[in-house]
């Protein structure tokens, strides 16, 4: 029998880059376009910033089996647009029934987490944090530091992305802003609207574990 050959990839905290990996995408600030609150805010930055990358993610996926996990870097860009600090898109998994592990490396973010009726979670990832993030929660990450934000990750390699349930709803229930005072605060967002029952038990049903 021929076993699969084991790898190294090795973290360039200067670049936030994964070495040795096999996929590379990034976020322009361009590819933002509906995110943040302050439109007019974004606009100014789109003026200047448009073609920049916001974030990236590096990473290697050694197969497509529920078995293999699929390991990467993410690094974000500081900043704000208007009050509200950088985010990425956000995701549940595909398969939502599927957990993921993030590790601090460099910077000061936060693992925003929203369950699917709506329930919330903040918690701040430093350097050598680690994060889990359980089975069926939205996440997104979101610097809220004066630089980089660099983090590991890791989940089953057959999870695959669902970036469209937080549109579907409006955004995520809440916003992360500049509390004025240097540090972070949430925010309603107004533009929230909750996930239906039936959303909610397809999540589950794909899953297995409807009634």
């Amino acid at each position: 029998m021929r076993f699969d050959e084991p790898r190294l990839c090795p973290v360039d905290l200067g670049t936030g880059l994964l070495g040795a990996g096999d996929g590379h995408y990034r976020k322009t600030f361009a590819d933002l376009k509906g995110l943040y609150a302050d439109e007019q805010a974004f606009s100014a930055i789109l003026a200047e910033r448009a073609d920049e990358v916001a974030y990236e993610v590096t990473s290697y996926t050694p197969g497509g089996a529920v078995s293999d996990l699929i390991v990467g870097v993410t690094r974000m860009e500081p900043g704000k647009v208007g009050n509200e600090y950088f985010l990425t898109r956000g995701h549940i998994h595909a398969r939502a029934n599927r957990p993921e592990v993030y590790y601090g490396q460099k910077g000061h973010g936060l693992m925003q987490l929203e369950s699917p009726d709506g329930e919330v979670r903040i918690l701040e990832v430093g350097p050598q944090a680690i994060c889990y993030v359980p089975p069926f929660w939205i996440h997104r990450s979101i610097n809220v530091g004066d630089e980089d934000l660099v983090m590991m990750f890791t989940y089953p390699a057959d999870s695959g992305q669902d970036y469209g349930i937080i549109e579907r709803s409006g955004g995520m229930k809440v916003r992360i802003v500049d509390d004025g005072n240097g540090g972070w605060a949430q925010q309603p967002n107004p533009d929230y609207v909750p996930r239906s029952a039936a959303t909610i038990e397809k999540l589950l049903h794909d899953a297995g574990l409807a009634a």
